[in-house]
């Protein structure tokens, strides 16, 4: 019998191993180009979340899917390195999936990801009947294990977190189920076309919305209150996972209990250290400097 997983934060969804290449230029057709750098990490949505939360100072808790072979073995080995439970996650022959990224010296990257014949694991796969968790993240990347989770978080009480990065059949399904629908631009284009305009038909379906804009900050809506948030100042490296960065922060700040403009600065605080650095997991920012980033902010306000 497993042994009981009490923490902070559990994060659903996605693991894949990433493979960043920084380039001069971003390719023409036809053109070869040479990498000045190559970075070999676990990343994926979920999976980066934790670390995140672990990073922080918090406990966390990956569920998804990991395959056996050279990826799997090196991104689970990361996990536990990092501090992050891994009794949730379920080992198979199918392929880890894997990300190619292109990072260009704007710091903008491009990315190919790579999943073969890796399904969407079962309602089944994982047994949480002995998970404790403060608050459940989700990256709609597992909708079936993630719908029925959800659906006893809200009757438990237990705050729930959407990450919805873009408009996909996991993502769909699970909006109207979380207490907080945190999203990117993307998601809020492909929703809406227009910002403003998701902004509000979303608040029509999740109690607490926020859209992440990158360089331009955030919007929220909360109840009957809507507002912005800068940006914090900071010179992009890469920006890949900065959003894995905000909703991890964002989940473990929920989790603390924290007023509801801390949460949103604390957030963003880790999605843009994140960004000074290359690569989503090396980005993902330690305890020391999100909290001297964080307390610098708070105190210029």
């Amino acid at each position: 019998m497993l042994a009981p997983v009490n923490v902070d934060v559990l994060c659903v969804g996605h693991a894949a191993y990433d493979l960043v290449f920084q380039v001069g230029h971003h390719p023409a057709e036809d053109e070869k180009i040479v990498a000045d750098n190559l970075l070999a990490c676990g990343g994926g949505p979920a999976a980066n979340a934790a670390v995140t939360v672990a990073r922080l100072g918090y406990s966390s808790a990956f569920a998804g899917f990991l395959g056996q072979d050279l990826y799997g073995d090196k991104h689970y080995q990361e996990l536990l390195e990092s501090g992050v439970n891994t009794q949730c996650i379920v080992l198979g022959p199918s392929p880890t999936p894997l990300s190619t990224v292109i990072v260009k010296p704007d710091g903008k990257r491009a990315l190919i990801n790579y999943k073969g014949e890796t399904k969407a694991l079962p309602v089944d796969a994982i047994d949480f009947s002995n998970v404790n968790a403060k608050v459940i993240l989700f990256d709609g990347h597992e909708p079936q294990l993630s719908m029925p989770l959800a659906e006893y978080a809200r009757k438990a009480g237990i705050p729930t977190v959407l990450d919805a990065g873009s408009v996909h059949e996991g993502t769909l399904a699970l909006m109207g189920c979380v207490d907080y629908l945190v999203c990117s631009e993307k998601f809020a284009l492909q929703f809406a076309g227009q910002e403003q305009s998701a902004l509000k038909q979303l608040s029509d379906i999740s109690p607490a919305v926020v859209i992440t804009l990158g360089e331009r900050g955030l919007v929220w809506r909360r109840e009957h209150e809507y507002g912005s948030l800068p940006a914090f100042a900071i010179t992009a490296i890469d920006t890949t996972g900065a959003g894995d960065a905000f909703h991890g922060a964002f989940a473990a700040a929920v989790s603390a209990n924290m007023d509801w403009l801390s949460v949103l600065r604390y957030a963003s605080a880790a999605g843009a250290l994140c960004c000074t650095k290359a690569g989503a997991r090396t980005g993902l920012p330690s305890k020391e400097a999100h909290r001297a980033l964080f307390e610098s902010n708070c105190k210029a306000i």
